[in-house]
């Protein structure tokens, strides 16, 4: 039985959240309004419980569910089982950030006046966005 690891994120949107998650590859995500129970690899129900999730089955058949579980300031922790966390560590979390940070700048740019200049991904992965606003 895996143990459960909590990795604090900055990320606080469900909405870019499950964006970014999609941005990953999982597509199938659960949203709820309070915490449900995270599973284990063999279908156990844990401790553990998040409001989004991403079940085990959109894992692997050997993974437990993954979920990120909303805080009291707000933000989400990510709770990962240390079997997933060799696949889905920090730099995972580190990357699921930055998509979460990219959807939030090209949402919420236009509402504040500015638009997109120039998007581009360099080769270690990270993403440039020029913004400009026009007076």
């Amino acid at each position: 039985m895996s143990h459960f690891t909590s990795i604090r994120t900055e990320i606080c949107q469900i909405e870019y959240l499950t964006q970014a998650l999609a941005d990953l590859g999982f597509n199938s995500v659960e949203v709820h309004e309070f915490p449900n129970p995270l599973y284990g690899f063999e279908g156990d129900i844990r401790e553990e419980s998040a409001e989004v999730i991403v079940r085990r089955k959109f894992i692997s058949s050997r993974s437990n569910d993954i979920g990120f579980k909303r805080q009291a300031d707000g933000t989400f922790i990510a709770v990962i089982s240390d079997y997933d966390s060799q696949k889905y560590s920090g730099e995972w979390v580190k990357a699921l950030t930055q998509r979460y940070a990219y959807h939030t700048l090209i949402k919420t740019a236009p509402e504040k006046g500015f638009t997109v200049e120039e998007e581009e991904v360099l080769e270690d992965g990270t993403i440039r966005v020029i913004i400009g606003q026009w007076v």
